[in-house]
C-alpha cells in the first residue's frame, strides 16, 4: 500500500476489529503507529503484532469518550513523534433495542464514545495534522450511518451524526485551504466482536442478535481495512465497504423514504426481540 511509508498515524479503537486491521495494514505500508484503545490486552495484542512487522509503534489506552484525555493524548502523540499525519477514529460500540425499552444513559452512552469519542478525537489532532502539512481526517461511521434500522436508533444516530459532521469538516478544510484531507467510512456487515460486546436493553435476546449478525457478516477486517486504506490514499471523501453497505447505498439513492416500507419489515427479522416483538 502506497502512499504510508514514514507517516504518524494514530489508530483508536485498535484493540481488535478494523481498528486492529487498519494497524497492521499501516505497519505492513511503512508507517508509524500511535494505537489505542479502551481494551488494555487486546492493544498488547495489537502492539506485539505491529512491533513484530517492524514499526515504530507507540500504545496507549484511551478511552475516547474523556475530553480531556483525548487531548493530552493527542499532544502526548505529536510530542513522541515530532509530527501526526493522520488521525483513524474508529473505536466504537453498540446498543441493541427500540426507543421504546432503551434507557436514556443506554443511548448516551452510545453517543458519548461512537459520536462525541469522533469529534473528541477529530478536534483534538485537528491542529497537528494541519501543523504536518499533509494530514488527514479517517472517521467510522457505519451503513446504519445511511439508513435507519429498527432497534438501532441510538447507533443509528450516532452513525448518522459522525457522517453530517466528518462531511461539514471535510468542506470547511476546504474552503480555509487547510491541508487536511477528510474522509467518512461506512462499513456493512464486518466479522468483528461489536455484535458480542453489544450492550442490550433489558428484555433483548441479545443472543438472537449476535447469531443474526454472525450469519449475514460478510467482510472481513482485513479486507476492510485495505479498503479503507486505499480510499485514504485517493483521498476519497466517502468509502462504503462490503457489497452490502454498497447495496444499501443504492437503495436509499433511489428511495430516499421509500425505502422504509421495505427495509423495515425486511430487518425486523433479524433483530433480537423484546416483550413487545414476538
Amino acid at each position: 500500500m502506497k502512499g504510508f511509508s514514514g507517516k504518524v498515524a494514530a489508530v483508536t479503537g485498535a484493540g481488535s476489529g478494523i481498528g486492529r486491521a487498519l494497524a497492521v495494514e499501516l505497519a505492513r505500508s511503512g508507517a508509524r503507529l500511535a494505537i489505542s484503545d479502551v481494551d488494555a490486552d487486546g492493544l498488547r495484542e495489537t502492539e506485539e503484532l505491529v512491533a513484530s512487522i517492524g514499526a515504530q509503534v507507540r500504545s496507549d489506552r484511551l478511552d475516547v469518550a474523556e475530553r480531556a484525555a483525548f487531548l493530552a493524548y493527542a499532544d502526548t502523540v505529536n510530542g513522541h513523534f515530532g509530527t501526526v499525519n493522520q488521525i483513524y477514529n474508529i473505536a466504537g460500540i453498540a446498543f441493541l433495542g427500540d426507543v421504546e425499552v432503551s434507557g436514556f444513559k443506554d443511548i448516551e452512552k452510545v453517543m458519548d464514545i461512537d459520536f462525541w469519542g469522533v469529534v473528541n478525537g477529530t478536534k483534538a489532532f485537528l491542529p497537528h495534522l494541519i501543523a504536518s502539512g499533509d494530514g488527514h481526517v479517517v472517521n467510522m461511521s457505519s451503513m446504519f450511518g445511511l439508513f435507519g434500522v429498527p432497534g438501532q436508533a441510538a447507533y443509528n444516530s450516532a452513525k448518522f451524526a459522525v457522517r453530517g459532521f466528518t462531511e461539514a469538516l471535510r468542506q470547511e478544510m476546504a474552503i480555509a485551504g487547510r491541508p487536511v484531507a477528510v474522509t467518512v467510512v461506512h462499513p456493512g456487515y464486518v466479522k468483528t466482536a461489536i455484535a458480542r460486546n453489544a450492550g442490550h436493553a433489558e428484555g433483548v435476546d441479545k443472543e438472537f442478535g449476535v447469531q443474526s449478525f454472525n450469519k449475514v457478516a460478510i467482510t472481513s477486517p482485513e479486507s476492510a481495512a485495505r479498503i479503507i486504506l486505499k480510499a485514504v490514499r485517493k483521498k476519497k471523501a466517502r468509502v462504503v465497504v462490503g457489497p452490502d453497505a454498497r447495496a444499501i447505498e443504492l437503495l436509499v439513492r433511489a428511495f430516499p423514504a421509500g425505502y422504509q416500507r421495505v427495509v423495515g419489515p425486511m430487518t425486523a427479522r433479524f433483530q433480537p426481540r423484546d416483550g413487545r416483538r414476538k
